[in-house]
């Protein structure tokens, strides 16, 4: 076991009050820094698990870190056990562990349960992971769902296909994005697929034709909106991914009534609490939406400093007061659209980014480099920018990605 522990000035031997927060991967998106700067701001002792060497992390970070134990490996749960008995031996009871990243889920509601921690726990992880469970959730809540169910053979797949028809979209039912999500158009489509399917539960369901919006925000620990806002995207994650593309996405100032409706009604179904959301819903007319799945994480990329631009706020000092303090109040206003447009390294764009900058630098508040692993659906860059007219907005997305035609 490669273990590393580090104190900052202000942490003596024996037990620290304040409360122990165990962030698990705090390296990991980078700018989850910001998280763990606002919890030691709001007084909890933030304690990080991650296998990245100690000074690999960010200063930032490190300041911010009251302890930090390395792993060899994040996927080793007996190690992540040891690291959190060690805390608890030093720093008394673990009162939160939480990574805010998709992926840990089941990891964190498994050290949720072995250590009476508050959070989503072992037999209420399948709603928020499972896409299966999310469509019963949705129905509960009253939100239509396209057609569809898990599928084991072709045979069963052939009998759904028979009532919805194609296309038909076939995706891991506990997956993380879009990874080996895939559009079948045909019965060649399905064969090939069957032959060379991933390993896991698949669900299937029929593919909805519309814009895809997204209800994001923050609950406290009633369930009470902190924060809430809306995203509309120009595709799906699947075809960025599948196809190569690049993709922009803006927040709106005015959201549409029935979606906020539909917005409120699934945090209350999904029992979403001291948490983040992501709700993503297929526009399929002028008001009727069709629901997808939800994420309870904060929205992926950089969505959450997007949140900041728009309303000028701080959303990571507003989650980290709420989280110590139990609640916390927020007046803001969305001020502006905030967008993102990514580009790919691989696209030739009619602008470069000396281009972008002189006509829209007023406007672009961040050029951010994306990590290798989210390049296939975030790009290799990404740039933000605001204003407070939503034409403005598209008309920016357009600059960036405007390509020589082949």
């Amino acid at each position: 076991m490669v273990q590393t522990r580090v104190f900052g000035d202000d942490v003596t031997l024996g037990k620290v009050s304040g409360m122990n927060f165990v962030f698990f991967s705090p390296h990991f998106p980078p700018h989850f820094y910001h998280f763990c700067r606002q919890l030691k701001g709001a007084g909890a002792n933030v304690l990080g698990i991650a296998d990245a060497p100690y000074d690999s992390l960010a200063n930032d970070l490190r300041a911010a870190l009251t302890e930090y134990y390395r792993v060899a490996d994040l996927n080793d749960y007996d190690e992540i056990v040891r690291a959190c008995g060690y805390f608890t031996h030093k720093y008394g009871k673990i009162d939160r562990f939480e990574s805010l990243n998709e992926y840990w889920l089941g990891v964190e509601a498994r050290i949720r349960d072995d250590f009476n921690i508050f959070g989503v726990r072992g037999n209420e992880i399948d709603t928020i992971r499972r896409k299966s469970r999310m469509k019963a959730c949705f129905r509960r809540a009253g939100v239509p769902v396209a057609r569809g169910r898990v599928v084991t053979s072709a045979d069963e797949a052939r009998e759904l296909i028979a009532t919805t028809g194609y296309p038909v979209v076939a995706k891991p039912d506990a997956g993380v994005g879009a990874l080996d999500t895939f559009r079948l158009d045909n019965d060649d489509d399905l064969n090939v697929f069957f032959l060379n399917k991933p390993d896991g539960d698949y669900l299937m369901e029929e593919f909805i034709t519309g814009r895809i919006y997204s209800f994001d925000g923050l609950a406290d620990r009633r369930g009470n909106l902190i924060f809430h806002t809306v995203h509309t995207f120009s595709q799906g994650i699947m075809e960025t991914v599948n196809q190569g593309r690049h993709i922009s996405y803006h927040s709106l100032r005015e959201i549409p009534p029935v979606l906020a409706d539909l917005g409120r009604r699934c945090v209350a179904a999904f029992e979403v609490r001291e948490r983040f959301f992501h709700i993503e819903f297929f526009r399929t007319g002028p008001e009727t939406y069709v629901g997808l799945e939800v994420n309870m994480r904060p929205p992926g990329g950089f969505t959450t400093d997007m949140f900041n631009y728009a309303c000028d706020i701080d959303i990571y000092r507003v989650w980290a007061q709420m989280v110590v303090n139990g609640h916390t109040a927020l007046d803001y206003r969305r001020r502006y659209h905030c967008g993102y447009a990514s580009r790919k390294n691989s696209l030739p764009y009619v602008h470069d980014h000396e281009a972008v900058l002189s006509k829209y630098g007023n406007q672009v508040v961040k050029v951010a480099s994306v990590p290798g692993i989210f390049s296939s659906a975030l790009g290799d860059r990404g740039y933000i920018f605001r204003a407070p007219d939503e034409d403005q907005i598209e008309a920016i997305a357009q600059f960036i990605h405007a390509t020589h035609q082949p």
